[in-house]
């Protein structure tokens, strides 16, 4: 009898962890779907036209996968508010450099204060170039 309940105990326990393990796996593989998809996006020049929104995603992908801890959730919703200010000038075909300079100037803090994976942060980095040329080089973006 007791046999069988250990028999049975470890029985389960080997198919718990496999289980978990089966589960850990798939994390990983929706990660690299997300950027994977993103790098896709950025092969064409049709991404110039919707920078902004794509940078909020990256954001908003940040901070779905990161722990909601300490200040990391109040970095990246401010991050998120600052590009919704300076969309809706932008769509007012009003150019604000220095609000353009507020949402470089946030991500760079989100970049270098926050806990993130290493591929999330250069990510965001990428989106930080991508902000500084369009800073640099507004008046030609379109063309």
């Amino acid at each position: 009898m007791k046999r069988t309940i250990l028999l049975n105990s470890l029985a389960s326990a080997g198919l718990l962890v496999f289980s978990f393990t089966s589960m850990a796996q798939d994390r990983p593989r929706d990660a690299d779907s997300y950027h994977s998809d993103r790098d896709t996006y950025f092969h064409g020049e049709q991404w110039r036209g919707h920078l902004f929104e794509r940078v909020k995603d990256d954001v908003a992908h940040v901070r779905d996968v990161t722990w909601p801890g300490g200040g990391d959730q109040y970095r990246l919703d401010r991050t998120v508010d600052q590009l919704n200010q300076l969309q809706a000038k932008l769509a007012d075909h009003v150019y604000d450099e220095r609000d353009l300079n507020d949402v470089i100037g946030v991500l760079s803090r989100v970049v270098t204060d926050n806990r993130m994976a290493p591929r999330d942060r250069d990510m965001l980095t990428d989106d930080l170039s991508r902000l500084r040329d369009y800073r640099d080089h507004h008046a030609d973006w379109d063309r």
